[in-house]
């Protein structure tokens, strides 16, 4: 009988490291989930939970998509096989996604950001978003929605309870 070689590999999705601060500075308009190309150390280090997104972006090079300034720290018992913490590293993406980005891209305000790495039944994915940077009024218009939706969800939640009462 063979083996199965899916026992370890947990499904659903497990969470690395998410970018919150970008969905605040940016207005998103597209998303994409891609695979990366790592080594195993960073694999290792990643499965621990450590990688931070916070100025990281994708570039586009001669067809293929470049993760740029992620830190993915070393891994602690890692020996002289240890990665580089902050290496650019290989996006997988098909051919006509990378194309739409790239020509997207070029338009003036526009740029690529990563939103949150994770573990989708094993393997690490990336997810990115194309961007548009949105101004001063923009964010504090974004904050005052929130909160005047805060408010409502609580004053209808009061007059429920105040009803049941």
């Amino acid at each position: 009988m063979a083996k199965d070689k899916g026992k370890d590999k947990t499904p659903g999705r497990k969470l690395v490291a998410q970018h919150k601060k970008a969905r605040h500075d940016y207005h998103i308009l597209d998303t994409y989930e891609c695979g990366l190309v790592l080594t195993g150390t960073e694999v290792k280090s990643l499965r621990q939970g450590r990688a931070s997104l916070v100025d990281g972006f994708v570039q586009i090079d001669g067809n293929e998509a470049w993760l740029h300034n992620v830190h993915i720290p070393e891994y602690a018992q890692g020996t002289w096989t240890n990665h580089a913490a902050r290496r650019k590293r290989k996006l997988l993406m098909h051919r006509y996604e990378i194309d739409k980005l790239e020509s997207k891209s070029k338009e003036t305000g526009h740029t690529i950001v990563p939103l949150a790495l994770y573990f989708k039944d094993g393997r690490a994915k990336v997810e990115i978003a194309l961007a548009k940077g949105k101004k001063e009024f923009d964010k504090r218009q974004t904050l005052r929605e929130q909160q005047d939706r805060r408010e409502t969800d609580r004053a209808v939640s009061a007059a429920r309870r105040r009803e049941r009462a």
